[in-house]
């Protein structure tokens, strides 16, 4: 299989410092991350403040057949000329793509591309809509502030349920000019890959079943 791109985020945790605080691949900090060995890993960084691209190299991978979660397959899709980033199944253990690849923490989908998504955790036992998302601003959706063209659409996955979104979201997006549509993570993993299938300009913000924070080291 050829390689894959797969974009991941970091966020400037104090912006008078001097050091930053930069996304690291660690698999071996979760036994339920896997994904097949990287032969090469180099990094370019992105025209944009807060984001980083990193390139895998040729990735060894098993022979064994991919089986694909029935619910989340499009009958009329082209198999022949799939989509750059599909989801195969989503369970506790995380989102799962259609190369295999498990991703167990928040994760954004946009242009074909997944960046893996530095948030808070939500507080879901909250019936406040402000305690549950505490901790959220703008900051963690300015990726759309610089992209183009922006998405038509933003299917923002709120977990194994779904629940209000944080109160400034809905506003701000439109303001960008993007729709909004809320769901569980299961529903908004399946219409994401419904609506890119169709050639649609959607991008998804994905909440894991269960709590998750992406590991972290800190570089000059």
């Amino acid at each position: 299989m050829a390689s894959r791109q797969v974009l991941r985020g970091f966020r400037d945790f104090n912006s008078h410092a001097t050091g930053r605080a930069w996304y690291s691949f660690a698999s071996s900090t979760s036994s339920r991350l896997s994904r097949p060995k990287c032969t090469r890993l180099s990094a370019t960084p992105l025209p944009m403040t807060g984001w980083h691209s990193l390139t895998f190299g040729t990735r060894g991978l098993h022979s064994t057949r991919a089986v694909r979660d029935s619910s989340f397959t499009n009958l009329l899709a082209d198999d022949g000329n799939p989509p750059p980033v599909q989801v195969s199944s989503i369970s506790d253990a995380g989102i799962q793509l259609a190369d295999g690849l498990i991703l167990p923490g928040a994760c954004m989908f946009l242009e074909g591309k997944v960046f893996l998504w530095d948030v808070p955790n939500t507080d879901l036992k909250s019936k406040i809509t402000a305690e549950r998302w505490n901790g959220w601003n703008g900051e963690l959706f300015q990726i759309l502030e610089v992209v183009t063209p922006k998405p038509e659409m933003l299917l923002l996955g709120t977990g194994k349920t779904l629940v209000p979104p944080p109160a400034f979201l809905r506003s701000y997006l439109s303001g960008l000019g993007i729709q909004l549509e809320i769901m569980d993570t299961r529903n908004a993993c399946s219409t994401y890959n419904l609506l890119s299938e169709e050639g649609r300009r959607v991008a998804a913000a994905l909440l894991p079943f269960k709590p998750y924070t992406w590991p972290k080291t800190t570089q000059p």
